[in-house]
C-alpha cells in the first residue's frame, strides 16, 4: 500500500490537488509502482485529517487521468503506461515553468536574458 507518511500539507494548495501531486510525483520518482494499492478513502481522510469527500475527489480525478483503477469492494490500485508517465512529466514541468516564468516577469527579466541564464545553469549542472 502507498504510504502517505511523507505527505506534508500546504495551506496554499487544496488538499485534493496535493494528493494528486503526491501520487503523480511518486509515479515519476519510481516510489509508486504500477499495481500499488491506495489506502481506502476513509483511512486516508483519517490519516490526513480531512473530509472523506476531499479524498474521494482526488481519487476520482486520478481515475479520470487513467492512473487509478477502482473496483467495487476492492482496493484502488495504481495503473499507468509509458504515455501516462510522459503526460505527467510534461504536465508537472509545464506547471513549474509557468510559475518560474511568472516570477521572472515580475522581476523584470527579459525572455532573452532568461533563456541565456537557463542555458548557462543547464551547462553548469552538466559540468
Amino acid at each position: 500500500m502507498i504510504s502517505f507518511e511523507a505527505f506534508i500539507k500546504n495551506d496554499r494548495i487544496p488538499i485534493y490537488q496535493q494528493i494528486l501531486l503526491y501520487v503523480k510525483r511518486g509515479i515519476l520518482s519510481g516510489g509508486i509502482q504500477k499495481g500499488d494499492s491506495l489506502p481506502s478513502r476513509r483511512m486516508l481522510s483519517s490519516m490526513l485529517g480531512v473530509n472523506p469527500n476531499t479524498v474521494q475527489k482526488a481519487y476520482r480525478m486520478l481515475e479520470e487521468d487513467g492512473l487509478v483503477c477502482s473496483h467495487s469492494g476492492a482496493k484502488s490500485t495504481i495503473e499507468y503506461n509509458e504515455q501516462s508517465v510522459r503526460n505527467i512529466r510534461r504536465e508537472l514541468l509545464e506547471e513549474e515553468m509557468r510559475h518560474i516564468i511568472s516570477d521572472w516577469k515580475q522581476m523584470g527579466l527579459r525572455k532573452e536574458d532568461a533563456v541565456q541564464m537557463m542555458s548557462k545553469l543547464w551547462e553548469e549542472d552538466e559540468g
